[in-house]
């Protein structure tokens, strides 16, 4: 790899960083000590374009400019959002790194957000009792009926966007030259594409739908 393309590489990550940033002071709403944001799915582009160590590294930078600026949750925010986003920029981006294909992508994020969902849900047991101060068994009784649906809902969504957004702006990237053209990927627009577009717009309403009425009468142990 050459020293420009070295360049370019970092000026994408470090563009993908700012947007995921941006994406955590713009495009989020906070229930109790959770945090629903959408910065996932534009930190994980790194990941598919670049590999998953890429989408690792975005994922930690994010996460600690998150902290220095506009957490509130300190070293136990900054803990479970890096968790979060890169159990899912890995996963997606390892899949996607041996599959380059649209079953790929899909294939990704779906284990993506069943991995995230299992990290979390372990993560939440260890660390959320130090936070809240609380027993592990207050906890565990908010497994089910909030933890859950929570960061399932969240990774689902991020997921969806992000079969969205990704063709779109790595075609921009390419347009400016900052991503070369020619590309190994078997990810092709077409009428597979349309069919996906369609589906994920469905599962964002459907997740979005979900959410809000989830939280108007569900979230009963977030003080």
């Amino acid at each position: 790899m050459s020293k420009r393309t070295n360049v370019k590489q970092l000026s994408v990550v470090a563009m993908l960083c700012a947007l995921g940033y941006l994406c955590t002071v713009l495009f989020k709403f906070k229930v109790g000590f959770l945090t629903f944001d959408l910065k996932d799915a534009v930190i994980s582009i790194a990941s598919l374009l670049y590999g998953p160590v890429s989408g690792l590294l975005a994922s930690l930078a994010v996460a600690f400019l998150e902290m220095i600026t506009v957490s509130e949750t300190g070293i136990y925010g900054f803990l479970m959002n890096f968790l979060s986003s890169g159990t899912f920029a890995l996963t997606c981006g390892f899949i996607y790194k041996y599959r380059k294909s649209m079953s790929g992508a899909v294939l990704g994020v779906s284990a993506s957000a069943v991995s995230v969902t299992s990290v979390m849900m372990l993560f939440n047991l260890l660390i959320t009792p130090l936070y809240m101060n609380v027993d592990r068994e207050v906890v565990i009784g908010m497994l089910v009926p909030t933890l859950l649906p929570f960061n399932l809902t969240k990774a689902v969504l991020n997921g969806a966007l992000l079969l969205l957004i990704y063709k779109p702006f790595t075609s921009a990237l390419r347009k400016m030259g900052l991503v070369p053209k020619s590309s190994n990927s078997n990810y092709k627009f077409g009428i597979k594409s349309v069919i996906m577009i369609v589906l994920s717009l469905v599962v964002v309403a459907l997740t979005l739908t979900f959410f809000v009425l989830y939280l108007e009468g569900s979230f009963v142990f977030i003080k």
